[in-house]
């Protein structure tokens, strides 16, 4: 199986198979709008403003899972993420990374690159590093800034 097998829920409501994404490199993160890592966002719009006609793609998932830190509705979010970093990546329905109603998405990233607390996600911000053909490279902590990702995702888009 791979990533490109799945489909998931764009923030406007429109269903999008993920094998759109074929062939490209992706960085999939799950996001809040109220966490300290928020700031976070100005750096994966950098990422995604200088690699993306490379074949790079950031793919921003909202989460309220941790400490209710993304309460808004799908509307508020994009607008925020629109009006505070310029973020012009997709972004996705909030969705659950942890629990019974973990979405698929991270269902597999988590299975095929687990962390310190295994198959879960321990915080906002967590990254995948995700290649050309849907298989999970990386996994980064909540820490990680997406400025340290950027020589991985040079090396994966030369490799392309």
């Amino acid at each position: 199986m791979s990533l490109h097998e799945l489909t998931a829920t764009r923030n406007d409501g429109k269903e999008e198979g993920l094998d759109s994404y074929k062939g490209k490199v992706l960085l999939v993160v799950n996001t809040a709008s109220q966490c300290g890592f928020t700031p976070q966002y100005k750096g994966l719009q950098e990422l995604y403003t200088k690699h993306r006609e490379k074949g790079f793609e950031v793919l921003g998932f909202p989460c309220d899972q941790f400490g209710h830190q993304e309460p808004g509705s799908d509307e508020e979010i994009h607008s925020f993420c629109e009006r505070n970093f310029g973020v012009t990546f997709p972004l996705f329905k909030k969705i659950e990374v942890n629990g019974d109603n973990t979405h698929p998405v991270f269902e597999y990233l988590k299975k095929n690159a687990p962390g310190l607390l295994g198959q879960r996600i321990k915080w906002n911000f967590t990254k995948f590093l995700v290649d050309g053909q849907g298989k999970v490279i990386k996994r980064y902590a909540p820490t990680t800034t997406p400025e340290k990702i950027e020589s991985d995702i040079k090396e994966l888009l030369e490799a392309k």
